[in-house]
């Protein structure tokens, strides 16, 4: 906010400058109260947000940062639509934001593309640079870092897990979003693992809520008996209807975040720990909007992970988990 000496006034040709000043800056702003700029595909207000940036916004305000009192925070939903990324970017940079800090990979490709001076804080990403965001992990360069959630090298850790739970498992169904670019990374590294383990894949694009009965029918039919969803935003949306699906067509599943089975009635996740690295990453916005270049903070990969299963889920397939399995869970929900 502009503060005036006492005394002085702006004169009519001054604020017609004010007016006539752009609206939008892709330069880094030096704005008294600093303006965060957090970007998610998920529908929702900083109100009434996910649970799972929880980690996030709190330790931001143990950092000290209040919304509307020691920080400015926008918080703008693409709304399952990743295609208006770019416009949201647009907006960021049109209220001068000093940080933006996106929470899936399409966000981070978007405000990579409109800007190189406004630090960028990936609150966890699953490949920053398999995707072309950074340099290397250790050496980011440019205007971006953050957390990342090693995406690729967990989806063939979960399909090893799901042949580990259920060793019948031949032909698995994935669901997957190839709009997003970390998808095709996870289907390769599956298609990779996949002869080894003794499994096929059935790679179905999924880019509405409307495809998920049709996938499933289609799969069943051509005799799918296993299930995994790779990590995209979208699912986290449609967690409750893909479960359903799953249950009501007797598909042992395994999913990318730990929220699925708890919240959404999944039989398994394997997860990264997720409140781990948000918090981190709060604490990259602190010490960026205390002077520091992203360029100089490596990203950082998560130190944590872990495995959920959900034994009502196993009760209503008819499916007996071994104890051998259940003894390498973190989290096991009766």
């Amino acid at each position: 906010m502009r503060t005036l000496s006492k005394g002085l006034s702006l004169t009519f040709l001054g604020i017609v400058a004010l007016l006539a000043a752009p609206t939008a800056s892709e330069g880094q702003q030096s704005n008294a109260v600093p303006r965060l700029c957090f970007l998610t595909l998920e529908p929702g207000t900083l109100q009434t947000r996910s649970a799972r940036f929880d980690a996030f916004f709190q330790t931001l305000r143990e950092l000290g940062y209040v919304d509307g009192q020691s920080i400015i925070i926008d918080y703008l939903s693409a709304a399952d639509q990743s295609e208006r990324f770019s416009e949201l970017v647009a907006e960021c940079l049109r209220r001068k934001a000093d940080i933006i800090v996106p929470s899936t990979t399409p966000a981070a490709l978007a405000a990579k593309k409109a800007t190189s001076t406004v630090p960028i804080v990936m609150i966890e990403l699953g490949d920053p640079v398999g995707t072309g965001l950074v340099n290397s992990l250790a050496q980011p360069g440019g205007n971006i870092t953050g957390m990342s959630s090693m995406v690729p090298e967990l989806a063939t850790k979960r399909l090893e897990l799901l042949k580990d739970a259920v060793p019948t498992v031949s032909r698995v169904l994935v669901l997957t979003y190839l709009v997003s670019p970390i998808a095709p990374l996870q289907v390769k590294a599956m298609s990779k693992a996949a002869p080894t383990l003794g499994v096929a894949l059935q790679v179905n694009d999924i880019r509405s809520a409307d495809d998920l009965s049709g996938a499933f029918d289609g799969a069943v039919n051509e005799g799918a008996d296993g299930l995994i969803v790779t990590a995209e935003s979208i699912f986290v949306t449609y967690r409750a209807r893909v479960s359903e699906l799953a249950a009501q067509h007797r598909l042992p599943a395994m999913y990318p975040f730990a929220i699925q089975v708890r919240e959404g009635g999944g039989l398994m996740a394997y997860d990264v720990i997720a409140p781990d690295l948000h918090r981190r990453a709060a604490a990259y916005v602190d010490r960026i909007l205390k002077g520091a270049k992203p360029s100089d903070l490596p990203v950082q990969q998560p130190a944590k992970f872990e495995l959920v299963v959900n034994l009502k889920a196993a009760d209503a397939l008819g499916l007996t988990i071994s104890p051998n399995f259940l003894d390498r869970a973190d989290e096991v929900i009766e």
